[in-house]
């Protein structure tokens, strides 16, 4: 008898069926024992053994491809889905191997991250509503980094050059420490500081953002039971970074020199 499943996918009972095609080839009914094989049942044991090669060959691809697909599964979605193989298609080849189980495992591990995905719209705005700011608000900008970060309209006009710059995640990160210091339930501190992790700490994160290792073992630690306050350190860290990196050159960039002329124009005509 075949496995159990195996009516469901030929190409997973495949080594099996393979397995008893050989000892068949092997063992003939009635073949005398210690008979040397003819040159028929020679060729077809040597075909079999070659075909058992080539699957665990594949196998052993697979298990590169899991692995592969697992560090990139942020970074490249729906890669997995090519053609019309369907949820049972290896996630990057078209050979017969089409019974992968990564797409399960990773279906299995996307499973709890869907309520998280939705607390992140709803809770940790990635933009400010701000009014247009005025010419006096965006000339103060140049006098300290400071001023710049304390105003929603400063905030957003420096994300939109840290975009730029492909840096925006240090931003957002940062607003997203501001949104957590403002929780007081402990539950949703937990899944808060958990997606914040996962975005900007994660050394897996395609949004990982500048840190040093002793603050990384700090929060590392402090995951087990984090608190409002838990991504502190961090989030100095990377406001300093953009104090000393990115705002000067935000100062000298297209992006403030062009609202600063046109709130210029428009102070002059008014």
């Amino acid at each position: 008898m075949l496995p159990s499943g195996a009516g469901t996918s030929l190409s997973r009972c495949l080594p099996y069926l393979l397995l008893v095609q050989l000892g068949a080839a092997l063992t003939l009914t009635g073949r005398p024992a210690g008979r040397c094989l003819s040159r028929q049942e020679d060729a077809s044991a040597r075909q079999l053994s070659s075909m058992l090669r080539m699957g665990s060959e594949r196998t052993e691809m697979r298990k590169l491809q899991m692995s592969a697909a697992q560090e990139t599964s942020e970074s490249l979605p729906g890669r997995h889905r090519v053609g019309n193989r369907g949820s049972n298609a290896c996630c990057f080849c078209w050979c017969c191997c089409c019974s992968c189980s990564c797409l399960t495992v990773r279906n299995q591990e996307q499973r709890p991250r869907r309520a998280s995905h939705e607390l992140r719209r709803d809770d940790l705005p990635t933009c400010e509503e701000s009014p247009t700011p005025t010419l006096e608000e965006v000339s103060t900008w140049a006098q300290s980094f400071d001023k710049l970060m304390l105003t929603p309209a400063g905030r957003n006009a420096f994300r939109e050059f840290l975009r730029t710059e492909f840096s925006e995640e240090n931003m957002l990160f940062w607003m997203a420490c501001e949104e957590l210091k403002k929780e007081a339930n402990k539950s949703i501190i937990e899944e808060k500081a958990r997606i914040i992790y996962e975005d900007y700490i994660s050394i897996l994160s395609p949004k990982e953002v500048s840190l040093d290792s002793r603050v990384r073992e700090v929060i590392n630690r402090n995951m087990v039971e984090p608190s409002q306050h838990i991504f502190d350190d961090a989030q100095l860290q990377i406001y300093t970074l953009m104090h000393r990196d990115s705002y000067p050159r935000f100062m000298n960039s297209a992006v403030y020199k062009d609202l600063l002329q046109s709130l210029s124009e428009k102070s002059a005509e008014a």
